[in-house]
């Protein structure tokens, strides 16, 4: 019972001055609500990385090509000769016995022609199986990826991506039409259309982004025998040319255990060879993973921290409205004193005022907090019903992005904000407690 008259005088107290209390409570609220929105947009951002790298598989090993420094082409002379080598590939499989996959990739920028239409993009030569790795799918009635049998024939065929169809195709169907590439005066047979693919994000300095909407995909043979090794560009009014058999070389190991030391086991391999011109490079995904959750980590340390500086505010600002408050009923406190209160009802009563003005304003942060994911959604939604063009370009990883709750953050939020209550609470209560009541009763 005497609890209760506690927290029914406490609440009538502060129901008296409702702006002042309302305002003591933003900060507070505030403070709640950075810690559930700053933690929200760290996972989702997390997520989002977090996808794009498993997406690549636990147990991949990507060994890619990479353009020497200048300074290491410079004495060079005639064709510049770089990146990985088909015999690293024959060697990789013969040594390496952890390796039960191997998907190895040439890729060429190009334009390709079909009528008068014309779409710049990149003529990727790949083996059947590149289509389950990427995760790339037929779409409803559009044909079939490469086969073994294109592979081994080195047939003239092509797989189209729904970009480059919908470009050169616009008002009839692809398959079984023939693309040309003007700059070899081949010509390909659609045999397969894609569904549309979304791009993936660059991932720190590890992985580049892909865009696939405008891929060409042919046989690996059919490239090496029609185009072949040597790629000449024209930069700068002069010609330069490229010698590179191979661009990238997908791996994956017999066992997510076994990826790291595979990925030692190719890096010793490839050394001897490429080491003076570093043109390769190893990269694994499950490392990327593995920082991408530390990156989460400390995102999240971060912004529950920078959310703890504004629930301190907020204490601050709670300690200034109760100090002014016991200034304010100065009388009030002489008369309870009088009438027998002791120093400890009169602790009480301060202690419950903090609190309730803690808990209130916690509850109103979270409450504004979980309506943060229906705003953004909403505000997308406007956003790309308006802007429908400037929405589409930005990359994929914005906008499929969005705030993910961490939901053990908000009773850690709620704890906080009512603990710096009343640690902000605990000096204007005592000071309150030990006035003299005979003083207190002559206070004007």
């Amino acid at each position: 019972m005497l609890w209760l008259r506690t927290w029914k005088l406490g609440t009538k107290s502060l129901a008296l001055h409702p702006l002042r209390t309302g305002l003591t409570m933003l900060g507070i609220m505030i403070g709640v609500w950075a810690v559930i929105v700053l933690t929200a947009i760290s996972q989702g951002a997390s997520e989002q990385v977090q996808k794009q790298i498993e997406s690549l598989g636990s147990t991949t090993i990507i060994v890619r090509s990479q353009k020497p420094p200048e300074e290491k082409l410079a004495g060079s002379r005639g064709a510049t000769k770089y990146g990985l080598l088909r015999s690293d590939l024959e060697q990789i499989l013969a040594t390496v016995p952890t390796i039960e996959n191997a998907i190895p990739i040439r890729e060429i920028r190009r334009q390709f022609t079909y009528r008068d239409r014309i779409v710049d993009g990149r003529l990727v030569g790949c083996p059947p199986g590149y289509a389950d790795v990427n995760h790339l799918k037929i779409r409803e009635n559009g044909g079939r990826f490469i086969s073994d049998a294109d592979e081994i024939r080195a047939d003239t065929v092509c797989v189209l991506s729904a970009g480059v169809a919908s470009r050169l195709f616009p008002y009839e169907e692809p398959l079984g039409k023939r693309v040309t590439i003007p700059e070899h005066s081949d010509k390909y047979k659609v045999i397969g259309v894609l569904e549309h693919r979304n791009p993936s994000a660059a991932i720190g300095g590890s992985l580049d982004s892909q865009d696939f909407s405008a891929d060409i995909y042919i046989p690996l043979r059919t490239l090496r025998k029609r185009i072949g090794d040597t790629i000449i560009t024209r930069r700068s009014g002069q010609f330069q040319s490229e010698i590179m058999e191979l661009n990238q070389i997908t791996l994956q190991a017999t066992d997510q255990e076994k990826v790291r030391t595979t990925a030692t086991l190719i890096e010793d391999l490839l050394a001897p060879k490429h080491s003076e011109l570093n043109d390769t490079a190893v990269v694994v995904p499950l490392e990327l993973l593995e920082q991408a959750r530390n990156m989460k980590l400390m995102f999240l340390g971060i912004g529950i921290l920078i959310a703890c500086i504004s629930l301190v505010v907020g204490g601050i600002g709670i300690m200034n409205i109760m100090l002014a408050s016991v200034t304010e009923r100065t009388r009030e406190i002489g008369i309870r004193r009088a009438l027998g209160a002791k120093q400890s009802d009169i602790t009480r009563q301060f202690l419950v005022e903090t609190i309730v003005l803690s808990f209130a304003g916690a509850m109103l942060g979270i409450v504004v907090g979980m309506l943060t994911i229906p705003l953004y959604r909403f505000g997308i939604a406007l956003v790309r019903m308006l802007m429908e063009d400037g929405f589409n370009a930005l990359p994929a990883s914005l906008r499929e992005a969005e705030p993910s709750i961490v939901y053990w953050t908000i009773p850690l939020a709620v704890a906080i904000a009512v603990g710096v209550g009343l640690v902000s609470g605990l000096y204007p209560a005592v000071r309150a407690a030990k006035m003299n009541p005979i003083e207190a009763l002559r206070h004007e």
